[in-house]
């Protein structure tokens, strides 16, 4: 898919209900994601991070760059942008924000918003090895094929919902972020 493709589907549908069940009773705190698109032969590729080990909170897990929205942050695009800074050390100034996904109540206490956007491919990637083990992307294509998702259902507070699974290579993308791609990919599809 190509940049051009994606924006058509992405900006002439409305967004869906998501695919995502979990809900919180108790207060949430605020995140915002980056889902970082990179157009190369003319092909659509998504960024992820693998977290460090030592961290509290997911170690070891696939993700997007982002974290908490801080008092000091304007918006979730803003904190989105400042974390991808922060952890990646991605240019902010090659950075074409596109539009969101619907927010994202997480197991661990979040609501996490996914913005999107397009980045330039000419990235000189500076990792946060306190916060990052290692960035990769994986061709959009990949996602839009339905055949590559999984789930499994659990239970959870005596309520039943889906854990999302997209395996890549050596990689397991799974929780927020394979949902945030299934519903990336209903709304493209």
């Amino acid at each position: 898919m190509t940049k051009n493709e994606f924006l058509q589907k992405f900006q002439l549908s409305s967004l869906a209900d998501s695919l995502h069940q979990y809900r919180h009773q108790a207060p949430l705190k605020p995140a915002a994601v980056l889902i970082a698109l990179i157009e190369e032969n003319q092909q659509l590729s998504v960024v992820f991070t693998k977290r460090a080990a030592h961290l509290k909170h997911h170690p070891g897990q696939i993700s997007f760059p982002g974290g908490k929205v801080e008092d000091f942050d304007e918006s979730f695009t803003a904190a989105a942008i400042r974390e991808a800074e922060e952890e990646i050390g991605l240019n902010s100034h090659g950075i074409n924000i596109i539009g969101q996904l619907n927010p994202y109540e997480t197991i661990s206490g979040y609501v996490v918003t996914p913005i999107i956007a397009f980045i330039s491919k000419q990235q000189d990637y500076v990792i946060d090895k306190n916060e990052v083990d290692e960035i990769f992307q994986v061709p959009l294509q990949y996602f839009l094929d339905f055949d590559n998702h999984y789930a499994i259902k659990i239970e959870r507070q005596h309520q039943p919902f889906f854990i999302h699974f997209m395996p890549f290579d050596h990689h397991n993308i799974w929780g927020a972020t394979a949902v945030m791609l299934k519903d990336l990919a209903i709304h493209l599809s």
